[in-house]
């Protein structure tokens, strides 16, 4: 099962900013979509369920409507492999503490907020994963979002892809 993982997409409702065509590519190939938060408005949850199933979480900029459907914390199981979400997952001290006692069950936990990649274990060989943000780069080098590949209850391969411009 391929996974696409975005998060702080940022794009609001009337501007001409779309996600990046490389993005929409791995979209035709993603079997759902795990959005981390701040997509700030409904339109786009929209749009990436007309590919797949997407599951998403509550962003600290998403519009009140999203707060009607969209939770601020989630456990999925796909692909046999438990993934939890969070959109903020708090200062880089302490993160893998704070994301096992969090996400005890989870194989892996995604999250965003920092718009800083990171795909990497933490506690207990829990994964981290963070897909940055393919929209807004604030002080990162490249736009990224991110891929998961899960199978038989296995993280089978993990990456933050750079967007090509």
């Amino acid at each position: 099962m391929r996974l696409l993982v975005l998060a702080d997409t940022h794009l609001r409702r009337g501007r001409a900013r779309r996600l990046p065509d490389q993005v929409y590519a791995e979209l035709e190939r993603a079997d759902a979509v795990l959005h981390a938060g701040d997509v700030l408005v409904t339109d786009l949850l929209d749009e990436l369920a007309g590919f797949g199933p997407v599951y998403a979480v509550l962003g600290n900029n998403d519009e009140p409507a999203l707060a009607a459907t969209v939770p601020e914390v989630r456990t999925e199981e796909l692909g046999g492999v438990r993934i939890g979400m969070i959109h903020d997952s708090g200062p880089t001290a302490g993160r893998p503490g704070r994301m096992r006692r969090r996400f005890p069950s989870a194989d892996v936990v995604v999250y965003g907020h920092s718009h800083i990649p990171f795909d990497g274990v933490g506690i207990e060989g829990q994964w981290l994963f963070n897909p940055g943000s393919p929209t807004e780069r604030r002080a990162q080098p490249v736009h990224t979002y991110g891929i998961l590949e899960v199978a038989d209850g296995v993280l089978v391969s993990h990456a933050v892809v750079p967007v090509e411009d």
